[in-house]
């Protein structure tokens, strides 16, 4: 089996830093690095970039709403066409970082309440994704199952990455839980392993409900931003390599 390990990282603002970075770095085969809006700066999207080089590591920008202070995690009411130049605005940013650092963007995904607002509406969906396919559609789109942003790609042509959130609660759609409800992240680090187990051994996930659903999985996203994360994704990549898996950048597995 192949399977992608990918990580959410750059996420700190000027002398803040948020997460391990260089220690997930050495775990992870994907980095979706923030692109100004929701976290991160220029420095800090370059010293991001760089640390990708030498290792076998693809990059991806992560998009989100302008807003630093609410970590880009407040929904914006805001006309989709205009937020669709805020995705453009972010991936041009960190598309130019990356060239001058010798490096190419490989994949993106929406952050916080603009990936949630997108992954509910197709009419938001299609021009955020459209914007991707403008920047470049050679573009992974890396998104959790069965969501609009998925079905804007499939229309529109755009690769996409179903991608694995261990430590989220599913509902019986296969939809992410909402963070306001009592058990949508998962905090125990025996039950975060055991989901993956699952996933790596049938192909499914048991939702919030105690059923169980079929996913199908590219990606496997690991938090570095929370206590013992950095333990918990060495685990989890030991056990998939343990049970004979191999960890393959994203690009490599989505034709």
């Amino acid at each position: 089996m192949e399977i992608d390990l990918n990580a959410d990282l750059g996420e700190g603002f000027g002398m803040y830093r948020m997460g391990e970075d260089e220690a997930m770095m050495e775990i992870v085969s994907s980095a979706n690095v923030a692109c100004g809006y929701h976290a991160g700066d220029p420095v800090i999207m370059d010293r991001t970039v760089r640390m990708t080089l030498g290792r076998d590591i693809d990059l991806g920008a992560h998009v989100g709403f302008p807003d630093l202070l609410g970590f880009g995690r407040r929904p914006i009411q805001a006309d989709p066409l205009e937020l669709a130049k805020y995705v453009l605005y972010q991936m041009g940013a960190l598309a130019g970082i990356a060239k001058a650092a010798g490096a190419h963007l490989t994949h993106m995904s929406f952050h916080g309440a603009l990936g949630n607002m997108a992954a509910a509406s197709y009419e938001l969906a299609e021009p955020l994704v459209r914007a991707v396919a403008d920047f470049d559609n050679r573009i992974i789109v890396s998104v959790s199952t069965n969501t609009q942003i998925e079905r804007a790609a499939d229309k529109i042509g755009l690769r996409v990455a179903n991608t694995f959130l261990a430590d989220r609660a599913y509902d019986n759609e296969g939809n992410l839980v909402s963070r306001k409800l009592e058990g949508a992240v998962i905090k125990d680090r025996a039950a975060v392993l055991a989901r993956v187990t699952q996933l790596l051994e049938d192909g499914t996930v048991t939702t919030i409900t105690g059923q169980r659903l079929k996913i199908a999985a590219q990606s496997i996203l690991l938090h570095g931003d929370t206590p013992g994360a950095v333990e918990l994704a060495r685990t989890v990549r030991g056990a998939i390599e343990s049970a004979g898996g191999r960890i393959v950048p994203v690009s490599r597995l989505i034709k």
